[in-house]
């Protein structure tokens, strides 16, 4: 079993993760370009091009399912994916968990990037699922940046900027860039208010983990032997995880896996 996970950088690390620790005899295929990082800015046409590339080179390695690990590439190019993979690959797009968070009652804050907060596709969401509950959409400006660099003062910044922006009697937050989840416990330090219930957080990447294995007719089995390999692409060849990708336990789950990659076989091409 292969499964191939595409992001524009390190976002795609909390989804792996799951799924390594659901079947860790799957080999994984992760597929960015962090040199295009950050897709929220571009436009929906430089997105869903830039997001077929990526999917195209994961697919080259012949994965039985792919993950879109990215809010954006969901969002702008998970229609067009579809198109060019499927039937022969199923691809699981990412969705902000506002239902979940939503029946668990209000108030619920959704962080995410400044493209996405306030945008029609968000707000559709957030009419559908969370229709009667008091719902705060916060922006994040820099936080998937920062994630993506590793760079912890920025990282700090920005979630105490977000934080500030969030009202103090949310009982959730809805994480709504994938990157945000490699920083999860962070985000519920800065938001958790003295005196308040245990704040929730929701993420996305254990749902799409599950529902890639749903699609292929796979059921977890964690206590399968973790003989599998976790082949990196970025932009298209083959390389190590990304330095900053080892700043994270997500990271540092899958690095072991990685094989070392001699200098005549950098590509699949």
């Amino acid at each position: 079993m292969k499964i191939a996970l595409m992001d524009s950088g390190i976002g795609l690390l909390a989804a792996a993760a799951v799924v390594r620790r659901l079947r860790p005899d799957a080999d994984l295929v992760l597929s960015s370009d962090p040199g295009s990082m950050p897709w929220g800015p571009r436009t929906p046409e430089d997105v869903t091009a830039r997001a077929l590339a990526v999917a195209e080179a994961a697919a080259r390695h012949r994965p039985d399912a792919l993950i879109v690990a990215c809010n954006t590439a969901s969002v702008r190019a998970l229609p067009a994916l579809r198109a060019r993979l499927e039937p022969e690959v199923p691809v699981i797009g990412t969705v902000p968990a506002i239902k979940p968070a939503a029946a668990g009652g209000g108030p619920i804050a959704i962080w995410a990037t400044p493209a996405t907060t306030g945008s029609p596709y968000q707000r559709g969401l957030i009419a559908e699922f969370a229709d009667g509950v008091s719902v705060t959409e916060v922006a994040c400006p820099g936080l998937a940046d920062a994630v993506e660099h590793a760079d912890q003062d920025a990282i700090d910044a920005a979630i105490a900027a977000a934080a500030a922006h969030t009202p103090e009697d949310v009982r959730a937050v809805v994480l709504g860039c994938t990157h945000y989840e490699l920083v999860a416990e962070r985000i519920r330090a800065a938001v958790q208010r003295p005196g308040r219930p245990p704040l929730v957080l929701h993420g996305s990447a254990g749902a799409v983990a599950a529902q890639a294995l749903r699609r292929i007719g796979e059921a977890p089995r964690p206590e399968a032997p973790a003989d599998s390999v976790v082949t990196v692409l970025l932009g298209g060849e083959e390389g190590p995880l990304p330095a900053t990708a080892l700043s994270y336990e997500e990271g540092r789950v899958l690095s072991a896996a990685v094989p070392a990659l001699t200098e005549g076989h950098r590509s699949t091409r």
